[in-house]
Order: C-alpha cells, then sequence, then structure tokens
C-alpha cells in the first residue's frame, strides 16, 4: 500500500507523455489518480488524441510534433508513430545490433525533431496554465519542460535498461545478463551511431536554456524525482544501483479502460483449451504479413484467443477460435486469460505480470528486446526470434508454458507481490510529494 500524503492543497500538475499508446496511457492511469485526490490535470498530447484526453477529466492541450499535413485531423490517436513503424518495418528482421543505425537512430531523430518543431508551442502551454509539477514520459527531453522553474518528474516506462550502467547490458541489445562478452562491441556501435545526433541534441538543449545532459543520455537524470515502471522481481539495481531520487513503481496499471464481456465462445470453451491474448502493440500491429502468420499459426491449435489486431485490423483475417478488435481493453483482458503472447513492449511485459500471467515475446524493437531477453533469463515464459521462429517453436512454447504449473505458480505468486505494492498510487504519491514541497518551500 502507498503511504497517505497529507493533500490540504491543490496542485496544477502537466502530463506530456509520447504519443504511442504505451507511455499515453500509463500517464492517463497516474493522472486519473491525481485527478481523484482533488489535483487539476493539463494533459499535453499530440494532436491525433485530440477528443480522447477531455473525457478523463483532463484539460487537453494539443500539440503537434510536424507540421500538419491535409487530412491530419482524421488521423487515429498515435497516429504519428504508427505511420513511422510501418515505413521502417522491414528493419525489425534485422539484428539489434545492425538496427542501431537503421532504426534507433532514425527513431531518436523522429523524436528529436519533434522535440525542436514543438518547443514553442509547449511554453505556450506553461505559460497559460502555470502547472506546479511537469511530468514527461518519453525517451528525449522537451526542455521547455525542465527550464519552466518547476519541478520536472520524469516517468521511464520503457525497460530500465534504458539508463546504462558497467554492470547491465547495454540499451536496446537483448543481450543476456550473464554473458558480457557482446557488449563492448554494441557499446562501440551505439556510440558510432548515435554520438553525432547526441552531440547536436544536446548543444540544442542547452541553447535553450537546459543542463547538460548525461553523456550518450536524451534524457537527464538531476530530476526532482523520476519514476521508472518494473517489477522489482526482474529489476536491476543489484548491478546497476540508483539513487534516492529514482523510485520504482513496480506496475501502473490504468483503471479507466472499459470493463470487457468474455464472449460465449471464449467462456464456454474445453478443458483442455486454454485462453490466450496476442498482442504486438499499436505498433507492432500494423506489421499485417506478421500479425497474419501468427493468426494461422495459432488458429491450428485447440485453444482460444482474444487478439488486439491493430492499425490494420481490416487486413487480417481471424481464424475460428479466435475473437478480436482494433483496440481491446488490455487491462480488463489480461486478468482472464492463462498466457499473453506479446511484442514485449513495456506496458504489455509489465501489466502481463502485474496480473501474474507468463509471456511468450517476439521482440520488434527498442527495449522489447531486453524485455523478452528478461522473460527468458528469469524463466518467465518464453523468448522467440519474430521473424526467425519455424511454426513448431511457438506451439511448443505455449504447450510448455501451460504444461509447467511450477512457473504459472511462480509468476502468479509475482503478480500478487506487485499488486500489493499499488504502483499507481506510488507514482502519483512521488508527484503530489514533488509539488506540494516546492509549493511549501516557496510559502
Amino acid at each position: 500500500m502507498t503511504d497517505a500524503v497529507p493533500n490540504d492543497r491543490t496542485l496544477t500538475i502537466m502530463f506530456w507523455p509520447e504519443s504511442a499508446y504505451g507511455p499515453t496511457n500509463q500517464c492517463i492511469g497516474v493522472a486519473a489518480k491525481l485527478r481523484e485526490r482533488g489535483h487539476t490535470i493539463v494533459f499535453a498530447a499530440e494532436s491525433s488524441w485530440a477528443g480522447k484526453i477531455a473525457p478523463f477529466g483532463f484539460i487537453e492541450e494539443l500539440v503537434d510534433l510536424a507540421e500538419p499535413a491535409a487530412g491530419d485531423e482524421d488521423a487515429d490517436a498515435g497516429q504519428f508513430w504508427t505511420d513511422f513503424i510501418a515505413e521502417t518495418a522491414p528493419e525489425f528482421a534485422k539484428s539489434t545490433f545492425d538496427q542501431l543505425e537503421s532504426f534507433i537512430k532514425p527513431t531518436y531523430q523522429a523524436l528529436i525533431d519533434g522535440a525542436k518543431y514543438c518547443e514553442p508551442r509547449l511554453r505556450e502551454i506553461i505559460a497559460e496554465h502555470q502547472p506546479d509539477v511537469i511530468v514527461e514520459d518519453n525517451v528525449v527531453l522537451f526542455p521547455a519542460l525542465t527550464t519552466a522553474g518547476k519541478p520536472f518528474v520524469r516517468v521511464m516506462s520503457c525497460s530500465p535498461l534504458e539508463v546504462p550502467g558497467p554492470d547491465v547490458p547495454p540499451p536496446f541489445s537483448g543481450l543476456p545478463s550473464a554473458d558480457r562478452s557482446d557488449w563492448q562491441a554494441y557499446r562501440d556501435e551505439f556510440d558510432r551511431a548515435l554520438r553525432p545526433m547526441w552531440e547536436d541534441f544536446d548543444a540544442w538543449v542547452r541553447a535553450q536554456g537546459g543542463a547538460p545532459l548525461p553523456d550518450l543520455e536524451f534524457m537527464p537524470r538531476d530530476n526532482a524525482a523520476t519514476l521508472y515502471v518494473y517489477p522489482a522481481e526482474a529489476d536491476y539495481v543489484d548491478q546497476r544501483p540508483l539513487d534516492p531520487s529514482w523510485t520504482r513503481i513496480d506496475s501502473s496499471v490504468r483503471e479507466t479502460d472499459e470493463d470487457y464481456e468474455l464472449p460465449a465462445a471464449m467462456a464456454d470453451r474445453p478443458a483442455d483449451s486454454a485462453l490466450i491474448y496476442l498482442s504486438l502493440g499499436s505498433l507492432g500491429g500494423a506489421d499485417v504479413a506478421l500479425m497474419q502468420r501468427l493468426i494461422d499459426i495459432l488458429g491450428k491449435t485447440r485453444h482460444r484467443f482474444i487478439v488486439s489486431m491493430g492499425p490494420q485490423a481490416d487486413k487480417l483475417t481471424l481464424a475460428d477460435n479466435m475473437v478480436g478488435a482494433q483496440m481491446l481493453p488490455q487491462t480488463r483482458i489480461i486478468p482472464l486469460v492463462d498466457v499473453v503472447i506479446s511484442h514485449g513492449g513495456n506496458n504489455t511485459t509489465t501489466e502481463a505480470l502485474h496480473f501474474g500471467k507468463p509471456l511468450i515475446v517476439l521482440p520488434l524493437f527498442w527495449d522489447q528486446y531486453e524485455n523478452a531477453q528478461r522473460v527468458h533469463e528469469l524463466n518467465l515464459g518464453a523468448r522467440l526470434a519474430t521473424y526467425h521462429f519455424a511454426d513448431e517453436e511457438l506451439t511448443g512454447a505455449l504447450d510448455r508454458i501451460l504444461a509447467d504449473d511450477d512457473l504459472r505458480q511462480r509468476v502468479s505468486d509475482i503478480g500478487t507481490a506487485v499488486r500489493e505494492r499499488d504502483g499507481l498510487g506510488r507514482a502519483a504519491d512521488v508527484i503530489e510529494r514533488v509539488g506540494l514541497a516546492d509549493q511549501r518551500a516557496a510559502d
């Protein structure tokens, strides 16, 4: 349980998440908890989220990350990144080493370009609403947020390996914790591919009045507080300690998803049939060929599946043992299933562990590889080579997990412990304390 936080004052708290569903939903969950405590929430969101934030009771402020194009007003939420991922999907079949040049670098550049473009708009929002605390969930800094003279809270909703250290695998690599043989070669390539871009970005941040960034990192560490989302049972703090300004929130499962009624075909399944949730996330689901292959393989099994079909849902054909939709209330579905098949996004990974469900992970990009590796090395499920697995590897992994009662009980026990630690409330506590302390210091 979280500690009681004295709430004799109210705060205006501004959130600015990355446009993808994972960070946005994570911030919605924490912001909703703070609103329940009487605080005013200003939620800055990329423009494709228009009309989707205000219903939560937040002040919705829209931000363009690039010059709007004709027809952008009809874009789906998160369309900026859906389009970007769809264009670069061929890179996902490459090794993590090769992705540094072909995917990680252009993704950072797209984020940096967005930060530079919207800097004036963010300053406008801050000037209008005068927030008491500013919260960012992204992987690059928007310096308007740290130069406003108010406490800045960073949320890191990617894997904690985003913060590097000599005794943990390098970020985005998916390399094993117990074998360091390839760590240095990857770090050298990371330096070669990203340093010129980082130097340019660091210089721009300074020109906006921001402090210098840590070497080869795109977010500051010297914040009023930093929250990161990862279960204690899977964390790396023994290998890479963090100072007291960091707070782990084991999970951050939003309570705002609509209810989900299990269809009769899924509820009344045969006794030897498990119920499985399949999702490659809002971005990974854009790979139609991969999604259809998974559907075709799993459609031949005796099990039943709930499929989050993603932005290209109209191009997918579900099998008879499946139900699905473009978007689903994931946090309502995961508690109902036996196994989660996922891309390894941090939200889905931590939500699965929050509810005590083992995972089969097919990573595509970014921190998904390290989450997949962590699931594998801690025996929380299985990791597969997303574009190179044989059909029987997927069905075999599913059968092994379902037959391994010890594994399933151990993951279930992790879920019980994670839920008791109430990550959502803990995140709200930290943000609230930071704001109230600054208010009182100003009196």
